[in-house]
């Protein structure tokens, strides 16, 4: 008689969303629309939704009693797999919905955890994850970390006495240390590569998920990256050379995007991946002008930039996927707060030319304009600043050459490192008046 055959469901989990909403919280017309997006991107199907106000959340289940229970009904009329909060719930509120709704449970920062975990692709963005998940996860081992004790079970493993959860946190805590170190490596060797790019101006696209910088990239430099309708569809940092019109060539960096509440630990663990930003000359800021929550995201992105260190950076305000706004009005509203934005679209290039001629500006502000000394057989110098600078005049003595130039200031590490004298006009003029 023939064994049945083993029928394996692939179909994708079903997804109850849940937030609770306190008085201080500005809320959208919709407040799970960006958790529908990272439920979808998660790769579950959401079958309902539940929304709660209240002055402050319960100790015990986040939700009030009466709400836990209708969450409960919910999740057996559905037959739900899991439900995801849309806020940041303790280990033991986690393990009191689970046993009450009979479902699995999932806050945003283990959501966000999850989306990252699957889009790594790099050994550098799996460090980072595996070690926002390790601290996040730490003091959840009762739930999540038992099986780490089977990877390094054995003879002076196990001290007299020692609980099996005693040994799971000690395990994790190694390895949390461990990938800081390698993290470490990781950072200082990016740092060295950003540094050695100091001779060509660097910018950095910055914005909230799903805001369009691949597109965007992608329509200035050619450079085909991943670009996908998908929250976090980037996860590693991508360089292009862009060449600006009557300007020159720069570096042209593609990074993660953000998110609101994004996971304090994800930050940290992405910081080596994060170093083009915090090293760039100008940053360009991507907003998406279609969505109905752009001022929050706007303020959003300025947070994480804030946490970085790096908010006073010049920036540029891009509002893109113009071409998906109906009428002029929500445009408008947009730019009466934000009245220095440029409109464009990456898919249609509508803007381009007004984008361009911006960048080309605020690069320019970081020129110098100096006076070089150098000896007439360094050659390599000369044709480094008949490169990478304007030379407005040549002045031939016996022993060297004095060059008036207009150069970069991200361009000055050779020249500092190789000229005789550097003199600085604007510094002159003022002490001669003086």
């Amino acid at each position: 008689m023939r064994e049945p055959k083993t029928v394996i469901d692939d179909s994708p989990e079903r997804s109850i969303l849940a937030r609770l909403i306190l008085p201080q919280q500005d809320v959208d017309d919709d407040p799970l629309e960006e958790l529908h997006g990272l439920a979808k991107t998660a790769g579950t199907e959401v079958v309902d939704e539940i929304i709660q106000k209240r002055e402050n959340p319960d100790h015990s289940t986040y939700l009030g009693k009466g709400k836990v229970e209708e969450l409960r009904l919910i999740v057996e009329q559905h037959n739900a797999d899991v439900v995801i909060f849309d806020n940041d719930l303790t280990p033991a509120q986690v393990r009191n919905l689970e046993k009450a709704t009979k479902a699995k449970v999932l806050d945003r920062t283990e959501l966000i955890l999850d989306i990252f975990a699957a889009g790594a692709r790099t050994h550098e963005s799996r460090l980072a994850i595996e070690l926002a998940q390790l601290e996040y996860s730490l003091p959840r081992l009762k739930r999540m970390w038992t099986h780490l004790s089977r990877q390094a079970m054995g003879v002076g493993m196990r001290g007299p006495g020692e609980k099996q959860l005693e040994v799971d946190r000690r395990l994790a805590q190694k390895r949390i240390h461990d990938l800081k170190e390698e993290l470490s490596k990781v950072e200082r060797r990016r740092e060295r590569e950003v540094e050695a790019r100091h001779d060509i101006p660097t910018i950095s696209l910055v914005g909230y998920t799903n805001a369009g910088k691949s597109t965007l990239m992608n329509a200035l430099t050619h450079a085909e990256v991943l670009a996908k309708d998908k929250l976090f569809a980037t996860l590693d940092t991508r360089t292009r050379r862009w060449s600006i019109p009557d300007w020159g060539t720069v570096l042209l960096s593609d990074t993660v995007g953000f998110i609101r509440d994004l996971p304090h630990s994800l930050v940290a663990s992405f910081k080596s991946t994060l170093e083009e930003t915090r090293q760039a000359d100008l940053l360009i800021h991507v907003a998406d002008a279609s969505s109905p929550s752009v001022f929050q995201q706007i303020h959003s992105v300025y947070l994480v930039l804030k946490e970085l260190g790096i908010e006073a950076k010049d920036t540029l305000l891009v509002l893109n996927k113009v071409d998906a706004i109906y009428g002029s009005q929500s445009l408008n509203r947009i730019l009466d707060r934000y009245p220095h934005a440029i409109p464009v679209s990456a898919k249609t290039e509508e803007g381009f030319e007004t984008f361009i001629d911006r960048v080309g500006q605020a690069l320019s502000r970081e020129f110098l304009d100096i006076e070089v000394d150098l000896e007439h057989s360094d050659g390599k110098l000369l044709s480094y600043l008949s490169e990478k600078s304007e030379v407005i005049s040549r002045h031939f003595a016996e022993d060297f050459v004095t060059l008036c130039v207009r150069i970069p200031a991200g361009a000055m590490g050779p020249v500092q490192r190789s000229a005789i004298a550097i003199r600085n006009h604007e510094r002159n003029d003022a002490s001669d008046e003086s």
